[in-house]
């Protein structure tokens, strides 16, 4: 069962199917569906979103999807993943265009990787980013995380940056 998470304007819930309308939008924007494989149907993406849920049920974590607080719209989504052929256990975030630019993604990153160092006790996270998606590479800086090398991910060159161990947040946090 996907758990409920909260920050002060989102929530990090299970998918629905009326998450379809929004995240079939994702993947037929070029802007936004480039950087993880490329435009989709709306067919296709269904069969990404079911994807979705059945990683949680495979590998007992999996992807949020993004709600926002104040209007209860669907945004995105945010967490962790780690599919078959995957090099490690990534913290990934994606976003439709009109919630691009205010710390969402980062927002929501925060609370994804509290919960997989708190709740799931992983001691290390990746994030694989194409190397022009600037958005998500300062999202992943703004949050700690560092290229380690580069990465052939199913034929496209990516960074894998390293996110900071629990250890190395906590800390980072007692000396401010």
């Amino acid at each position: 069962m996907t758990p409920r998470l909260e920050t002060p304007r989102l929530i990090l819930r299970e998918w629905r199917e009326d998450d379809l309308d929004g995240f079939a939008r994702f993947w037929a924007n070029e802007a936004t569906a480039r950087y993880v494989g490329g435009v989709k149907s709306r067919e296709d993406a269904w069969r990404v979103m079911a994807m979705h849920v059945g990683h949680w049920n495979l590998r007992g974590f999996g992807v949020f999807a993004l709600e926002e607080k104040a209007t209860g719209f669907f945004m995105g989504w945010s967490g962790p993943y780690c599919p078959e052929g995957w090099p490690e256990n990534e913290l990934g975030w994606g976003l439709l265009p009109e919630f691009h630019g205010r710390g969402y993604a980062t927002e929501s990153a925060v609370a994804a990787r509290d919960f997989v160092y708190g709740t799931l006790g992983w001691t290390t996270a990746i994030s694989l980013i194409d190397p022009d998606n600037h958005g998500s590479l300062r999202v992943a800086e703004r949050l700690g995380a560092r290229i380690e090398k580069y990465w052939s991910l199913r034929g496209r060159d990516i960074h894998l940056l390293r996110h900071p161990s629990p250890q190395q947040l906590q800390s980072a946090s007692s000396q401010h």
